[in-house]
């Protein structure tokens, strides 16, 4: 049977507007009174239908994901494709983070990156070995010319891989403001995940700030509740007398094979009032070590439980806030019963619902009592000095003002040069590093250039030794001393032995490894000539994959592997090809 010619036109016609239209809906399902471009991008891989790993601003230690973890069936070797025409503007190979990645900048004003994949589309791979072998470095992070590597949307670039700091064979997925560096929710741009699950909410908490900085020593209190599917209640009436603050423990999966991801957003109401609002649109990489104060950091590190907290701390540098109320805490004190609610949401807008009510008690407002030790504000710069040690908080420091703790310990056992120095304790979280300089009496000079500064677990903090002093920046709260590094790192050899043929074999393998401060730098010469070696922090693997540089014959290997105090380890081989 003949179809009808224009009949089936129409039908092709509104099967296509049905399949846009439905497109559209979709991608604007997300809340935000930013506008994107929803056509744009077409998707990075090909799975269909697409999973998730990791959600965009889902909580990960000391950051907000910043992007989309797409999965791939726990499998390296998918095509991973230009989601639009545009043109390569930066190569980057490490050790950890990414591993190897692409940066592309599209004519929107967008940057999309692709990050832990296995290899690169031939004509980039030939570039970045280039670069290599030019700057002798398996690190590079380079920023080509917009002329030199253009693409076209749907162009293979790469393939899906398990490199750098990488828990699994999945594709990192990121659009960034190309003007400010900003990471943006990918879903607003029309990246479809098939979701219409709404949020899990987990556990409710209460503190009890009443004026006073929120710390480790806050006292919280659980709330039971119960629900599912979008629904939720207390299972018992809640009293509360002063000024509390809210956090709230929730979760997000999609449809098929989904991970345990993160939401939204979370809005917190008063008697029908916002009075707190997050929401995981975008932010700023410099911003995201925030999360720290964004959530109960005391319990996180204690119970790996994430509470994202309702009420906002003063030196908090995220935008992720709005509709603010005396900064999410609430007093209740007027013997009055208060409606409250929590909506939590997913990027494609599925909510779940959480109210519940608090009968305030009567209590006359006192002043917060001014603890002992030393207080220092979060918005100034401050120092801290002994005999033994100099201590200087940078202003960007604190996300509250500290009443700050100090105490001299004895002397560690083993290799430590100082007395062991307790800088406040580790639940309070630092968005920046701070300045330790301890007083190194006894340091004999031939090890000065050697010595550096650990915490009490023995993990190296860096430093260097000047004036007397070895200065360091740790990241976090905790215990310091100085100690020295005098050992070579080790090079184990894993598939080369002296004299050994290795036609037939790809790649020369090794593990490599520091004691303490460690790797800083490997070179590898094959015949005196600089060779490409590759390296993976994660298993500790190093390697050189043979080329045409490698012709058939003896050859001589030699392998330089040296830490951060420049201790060297050298490991020469023969071997045939």
């Amino acid at each position: 049977m003949i179809k009808n010619p224009i009949q089936y036109k129409l039908k092709f016609l509104v099967s296509i507007c049905l399949l846009f239209a439905s497109t559209f809906i979709q991608a604007q399902q997300i809340y935000s009174t930013n506008k994107y471009p929803i056509t744009d991008f077409r998707q990075p891989l090909d799975i269909s239908p697409p999973a998730l790993a990791g959600s965009f601003g889902e909580i990960r230690g000391n950051h907000f994901h910043s992007g989309i973890d797409f999965r791939t069936n726990q499998r390296e070797g998918y095509p991973v494709y230009a989601v639009a025409d545009g043109y390569i503007s930066r190569l980057r190979v490490q050790n950890s983070g990414f591993g190897q990645a692409l940066y592309i900048n599209h004519p929107n004003g967008f940057t999309t990156v692709y990050g832990h994949l296995q290899r690169f589309a031939p004509k980039i791979a030939t570039i970045v070995k280039n670069l290599e072998y030019e700057k002798k470095s398996f690190e590079i992070d380079e920023f080509p010319d917009a002329t030199l590597i253009p693409v076209h949307k749907g162009e293979i670039i790469a393939w899906s891989g398990n490199r750098g700091s990488s828990g699994g064979p999945h594709l990192h997925f990121e659009i960034r403001d190309t003007k400010t560096e900003e990471t943006i929710n990918p879903q607003f741009f029309g990246i479809i995940i098939p979701d219409n699950i709404p949020p899990v909410i987990h556990g409710l908490y209460v503190y009890r700030l009443n004026g006073k900085t929120f710390n480790e020593n806050t006292p919280k209190q659980a709330i039971g509740i119960s629900g599912a599917n979008g629904n939720y209640k207390t299972t018992a009436p809640i009293s509360l007398t002063g000024e509390v603050g809210f956090g709230i423990v929730v979760t997000d999966r999609h449809n098929g094979l989904s991970g345990t991801n993160g939401v939204y957003s979370i809005q917190l109401e008063v008697d029908g009032k916002k009075i707190y609002t997050s929401a995981l649109e975008r932010f700023a990489f410099e911003d995201s070590k925030a999360i720290n104060s964004h959530i109960d950091y005391p319990t996180y590190l204690n119970t790996k439980r994430s509470i994202q907290k309702s009420f906002v701390e003063p030196g908090n540098p995220l935008k992720i806030y709005s509709g603010l109320v005396n900064s999410g805490r609430i007093n209740f004190n007027d013997a009055a019963s208060h409606q409250l609610r929590y909506i939590i949401t997913d990027s494609k807008g599925n909510s779940s619902v959480l109210p519940f009510t608090v009968n305030a008690g009567s209590a006359p407002v006192t002043a917060p009592v001014i603890p002992t030790g030393i207080v220092y504000p979060y918005n100034k710069v401050n120092e801290f000095n002994t005999d033994d040690i100099k201590v200087v908080f940078p202003l960007g420091t604190l996300y509250s003002d500290l009443n700050f703790t100090y105490k001299k310990l004895p002397k560690p056992t083993g290799n430590a040069w100082s007395a062991l120095h307790q800088i406040h304790n580790k639940y309070t979280p630092l968005h920046i590093g701070f300045d330790i300089s301890i007083k190194a009496y006894n340091l004999p000079e031939n090890l000065r250039s050697k010595a550096l500064i650990v915490n009490n677990n023995g993990t190296s903090q860096g430093g260097f030794f000047k004036n007397g002093y070895v200065k360091a920046t740790p990241k976090n709260f905790g215990s310091f001393y100085i100690a020295i590094d005098t050992l070579a790192p080790r090079i184990v050899p894993v598939n080369i032995a002296e004299g050994k043929n290795m036609a037939g074999l790809s790649k020369i393998f090794f593990r490599i490894s520091d004691n303490l401060s460690g790797i800083k730098s490997f070179n590898g010469y094959i015949d005196g000539k600089w060779a490409l070696m590759e390296f993976d922090a994660k298993t500790a693997t190093l390697w050189h994959s043979f080329d045409e540089r490698t012709t058939s014959g003896k050859h001589t290997l030699e392998l330089i592997v040296m830490d951060m105090k420049e201790n060297t380890r050298k490991y020469t081989v023969t071997f045939f090809k």
